[in-house]
């Protein structure tokens, strides 16, 4: 990865790149956002309340994320195979805190649990170990993930997808922009504390696609049950990715409201 590239582009960002040095690089492979609408009365209802949930035109979105990670490393230090490679696969919406847009994750299933560990305890995350398989057929993905982690709930899926048209730029305004051009992650710890991941890549080269689902109760995992409306589907090929490292907000809240500052 050429990451002084990577850090040039920033033409399209809302926000500046992070001040800071970043301290870790990761490869996004064959990725796929699958993004269902759903009641902003429900969503809200299963964020914390310490953030506010972001809405398209009235209405809020949950997205299912498979891909495979390649590349994942700190800075200076060199790829290895049995930890730098692996399948990974997310349910998210999509919240902001003071104004800043980022994402929010119920759920990260990953094939490492090597990684898995380092995420749950670094990045404050809600990673979980899986069995989890993602080869491609020609120009489809042949993608499987069987959540292993101990005591979690179950979740699977199991899914062919594929893109099915040259790629494009989302353009300002448009709803794969507000999908996609997000810099930030968010985690709140158990006391209420919010903390903020920074993120930078370049423009999202994305391409209409196909899904086939075999199987999917990630969402269910959380009790949340999907619409009967097909996905909104978008695939990328290649994301190169730098990342920041986990910064506390400062804000704690409970279910009231702000609790006060830190």
């Amino acid at each position: 990865m050429d990451t002084q590239k990577v850090l040039n582009e920033v033409e399209h960002r809302l926000y500046p790149v992070t001040k800071g040095p970043w301290i870790m690089t990761q490869a996004w492979n064959e990725l796929l956002f699958a993004h269902w609408p759903l009641s902003v009365d429900l969503l809200r209802a299963i964020i914390p309340p310490a953030l506010t949930l972001d809405t398209f035109e009235g209405e809020a979105w949950i997205g299912i994320v498979p891909f495979h990670m390649s590349q994942v490393h700190p800075r200076s230090v060199p790829s290895v195979p049995w930890l730098s490679q692996f399948p990974e696969l997310n349910v998210r919406t999509y919240v902001s805190v003071q104004g800043f847009p980022g994402v929010y994750f119920f759920s990260l299933d990953a094939a490492n649990p090597v990684a898995v560990a380092l995420a749950r305890t670094l990045f404050r995350l809600p990673y979980f170990n899986a069995t989890m398989h993602s080869q491609r057929l020609i120009d489809t993905i042949d993608y499987r993930s069987q959540r292993t982690h101990s005591g979690a709930s179950a979740a699977e899926f199991r899914a062919l997808y594929r893109p099915t048209a040259p790629v494009f730029y989302a353009q300002p305004g448009s709803l794969e922009h507000w999908f996609t051009e997000r810099y930030y992650l968010y985690t709140v710890d158990g006391r209420g504390v919010v903390y903020r991941g920074d993120i930078h890549h370049g423009r999202w080269p994305l391409q209409q696609a196909e899904l086939e689902v075999i199987s999917n109760t990630m969402a269910l995992a959380h009790r949340i049950q999907l619409p009967d409306t097909p996905p909104l589907l978008h695939y990328a090929q290649l994301q190169e990715v730098l990342i920041w490292p986990l910064r506390r907000r400062g804000r704690v809240y409970d279910a009231r409201g702000c609790l006060g500052c830190k």
